[in-house]
């Protein structure tokens, strides 16, 4: 049985620890980072943002991991095949980005001689403006994007780790965000639009333990009209509590229990993320195929800090059902899903 939280309540005790594990449509639990039990190169804060379509797309993560920061970008050409990324690392950064306690004020700005990055939240909405000089073949790349926010149910969790009870992860995940705006990059503008194209916040605090290995799927979209997503994940911290799957369908969350991810092999035991996938949940609720386009590709790897990632952009194809017993066809219905592997 999955707990789920629907008052607002302190999300750490006087020890540090959760004080009710479990997942919310809202972000019920009181974030403050003076009820942390760990120093402060421990603490983990992050809002990341993904808005695409099926052509294309952009990302922008500004987060602060204790002892370093990072200001990352990516633009994601679906069509052509290729994105690129690029990632500013700032040392020490101990809580100076003042990123936010809670999501509904998630303003935050990252600026040096190459970036400036800002979020601004306001009734309703939530605004991105990015210029990147030299991003791409010496193309700077500037973006201007609105986020319409209508009331919605979101995917909320709070999990510790289970040998680590004052590690915790706190999770906030906004999907089927309307996008309007445009990105430039050198002299080629891309448009995004209401009704087709779409954006997802992951808003995210804890503290974590070194060694981690997560699986994260998310989709924003509409079918036949009506505003559809899935936010899918495991792997990470104790989720004997609650997971993180879920079901939008009309801006109302649908619950599911556990999902898996069974990605193809090679040979030598590697994944071979760009062929077909199977999803699956046990509770058969979700269950279809997840065609790979493109694979997002990062390793970063400085003394004591190590991150592969790998996020595959593509489309889900099968069947969702809702709470109500009501059976949703998905047919090429465009998501993203990531493996990451961090030491940090």
């Amino acid at each position: 049985m999955q707990n789920e939280i629907t008052r607002p309540i302190k999300l750490l005790d006087e020890r540090g620890r959760v004080t009710e594990p479990g997942w919310a449509r809202q972000l019920y639990w009181k974030y403050d980072r003076k009820d942390i039990r760990a120093p402060k190169w421990r603490i983990k804060e992050w809002d990341y943002y993904l808005i695409a379509n099926s052509s294309y797309g952009v990302a922008f993560t500004i987060s602060d991991l204790g002892y370093i920061g990072m200001a990352s970008v990516s633009f994601l050409h679906f069509e052509e095949g290729w994105e690129k990324t690029q990632t500013i690392l700032d040392v020490m950064p101990l809580g100076k980005y003042a990123l936010s306690s809670h999501s509904d004020n998630g303003n935050a700005e990252f600026q040096n001689k190459k970036l400036m990055l800002k979020y601004e939240v306001k009734p309703g909405k939530r605004l991105i403006y990015c210029h990147f000089k030299d991003f791409l073949e010496d193309k700077d790349l500037d973006v201007e994007l609105t986020l319409s926010q209508p009331p919605m149910d979101t995917m909320c969790i709070a999990t510790p780790w289970a040998k680590k009870p004052a590690c915790f992860y706190y999770n906030q995940k906004i999907n089927c965000l309307p996008a309007s705006g445009r990105a430039t990059l050198g002299k080629d503008t891309f448009h995004f639009k209401k009704g087709t194209d779409f954006g997802v916040l992951d808003w995210g605090r804890g503290v974590w333990t070194y060694d981690n290995t997560w699986y994260w799927g998310t989709g924003s979209g509409e079918i036949d009209g009506t505003p559809f997503g899935l936010n899918l994940g495991y792997g990470f911290s104790d989720r004997s509590s609650a997971t993180e799957n879920i079901i939008f369908y009309n801006n109302k969350a649908h619950k599911l229990d556990q999902v898996i991810f069974q990605i193809p092999k090679k040979t030598d035991g590697s994944y071979d993320f760009l062929k077909d996938w199977t999803i699956t949940s046990n509770d058969g609720r979700l269950s279809g195929t997840f065609h790979p386009v493109l694979n997002r590709q990062a390793n970063i790897n400085v003394l004591v800090i190590a991150t592969i990632q790998n996020q595959i952009f593509g489309h889900f194809n099968g069947t969702a059902i809702l709470d109500d017993h009501t059976s949703i066809p998905v047919k090429d219905f465009f998501c993203a899903i990531e493996v990451v592997h961090n030491r940090y």
